[in-house]
């Protein structure tokens, strides 16, 4: 069985989702919990799947982009509108609703490929062996709502 480990980051995010029916289709924020879930098999030489620090490094410049910014669907007839006048606060989705589902695999899919390279890269202060890899990216739209996913 493997080891598992959890870092957990926060943001404060908005979001419109346009194919709702209510309240939701109107911009509104959350503040998101997003959680990494990885695993190895085995322990590190230091006990240990990885260090947590790399984890945050790895997606920290990335969650930033989320931090305070709204999340829009392309297809959205004000996001041409709200992109105009907000710029890189304002990120599409292509023809998607950002629902936190669609945002857990956004947010996976994204630190999967930094892990990896970070990984190949094999030169950094807390190196990652490569068999710890990412299980699951689970993100909390309210302190008793969330979505995950998992490849």
């Amino acid at each position: 069985m493997p080891y598992r480990i959890c870092k957990t980051l926060e943001i404060e995010s908005g979001h419109m989702l346009s194919k709702h029916r209510e309240k939701c289709r109107f911009p509104h924020g959350h503040t998101r919990k997003v959680e990494f879930i990885v695993e190895a098999d085995s322990l590190d030489a230091n006990e240990m799947v990885c260090d947590f620090k790399p984890i945050k490094e790895l997606v920290n410049e990335y969650l930033e982009s989320y931090d305070h910014a709204l999340c829009m669907n392309t297809e959205d007839p004000e996001y041409a509108h709200m992109k105009a006048a907000y710029g890189e606060r304002v990120i599409g989705f292509t023809r998607l609703d950002p629902t936190t589902e669609v945002m857990a695999e956004t947010i996976f899919r994204e630190f999967e490929t930094r892990l990896r390279q970070h990984i190949l890269s094999g030169t950094a202060d807390y190196p990652i062996r490569s068999e710890v890899r990412i299980v699951k990216v689970r993100v909390w739209e309210t302190s008793s709502s969330w979505a995950e996913f998992e490849a």
